[in-house]
């Protein structure tokens, strides 16, 4: 009885045992990725405004003076400013507080936005003023001046002596030269709205002057239009032209282009009979009357 029991107990176990080496038989064999750990996931990334070149402490922040950058997100500085159209747009003419280095984010901290509290005197450098002029679409040059260039402010204007040559009734002549621009129109800054709507243009310039010049300017502004005229980013030092004060030590007489220095043709008018002249008239014995024609 006990040998029965027992050959039915090797026989179970046996059974089993096969049954093990069969169901193991019928797997797939593990892989090689089944061991390996899951590859994380890639960081996101977020992209953020940053200075495009370097910048020096002061500047007026251009539209070539913004770029952009991806940033992994858990290491974008607190305050960035992502790159949007509506971020642009607001960091236009905004002063740098510090100098920055190229791939630098534009943080709040390190610009003054227009608008600011106390903006326009930490624009202006030491004993300097702020005056402000008015152009038009054209004299303007067509809403592409930004807060930050640097231009010249021509006087146009009409000289009312009738009897005057026809060449010598209109002048031009620069009465700053190389002076900065800090603001242009009541936002203190050009360009348009983030949606594109606001296409208006620019009314007003803002410039830093010294206070003769601002005084110069005033007198200007009365004697006919002003005009801006951008200069090239790479110039060489700021020269002063105010009513024809010298560059340098000793006098210097102001540059007037006259409309005939433009126009030959105002000059040969003249010259062929049909400018400005007189004749004078004799009626008997009494004496001669002067008519004056143009």
């Amino acid at each position: 009885m006990l040998l029965r029991i027992a050959l039915f107990a090797l026989m179970a176990l046996g059974l089993g045992g096969f049954g093990t080496v069969a169901y193991l038989s019928t797997r797939p064999p593990p892989t090689a990725a089944m061991h390996q750990p899951a590859a994380p996931a890639p960081p996101v990334k977020e992209k953020v405004l940053v200075a495009a070149h370097p910048l020096r402490a002061g500047s007026l922040l251009k539209p070539d003076d913004m770029g952009s950058a991806d940033i992994d997100q858990p290491q974008v500085p607190v305050g960035a400013s992502a790159d949007t159209p509506a971020a642009r747009t607001s960091l236009l003419g905004a002063m740098v507080r510090r100098s920055l280095s190229a791939g630098d984010p534009l943080l709040p901290t390190d610009v003054m936005r227009p608008g600011d509290h106390g903006f326009l005197a930490a624009v202006l450098g030491p004993n300097m003023r702020a005056i402000t002029v008015g152009v038009d679409a054209i004299s303007g040059s067509a809403g592409l001046i930004w807060p930050g260039d640097r231009v010249d402010l021509i006087l146009t204007q009409t000289i009312d002596q009738p009897n005057a040559p026809l060449g010598r009734r209109i002048a031009s002549e620069t009465v700053l030269a190389d002076v900065r621009v800090i603001a242009i129109d009541q936002q203190l800054v050009q360009g348009v709205s983030p949606e594109g709507s606001d296409q208006r243009t620019a009314r007003t310039a803002t410039l830093e002057v010294t206070g003769p010049q601002a005084e110069e300017v005033t007198v200007a502004a009365k004697l006919g239009p002003l005009s801006l005229v951008v200069r090239s980013a790479e110039h060489g030092p700021a020269a002063s032209l105010v009513a024809g004060a010298p560059a340098t030590p000793g006098p210097v007489a102001p540059v007037i282009t006259w409309a005939g220095d433009v126009s030959p043709a105002l000059n040969e008018t003249r010259q062929n009979g049909g400018g400005a002249g007189t004749v004078k008239v004799f009626t008997g014995n009494q004496d001669g009357k002067e008519f004056h024609f143009q």
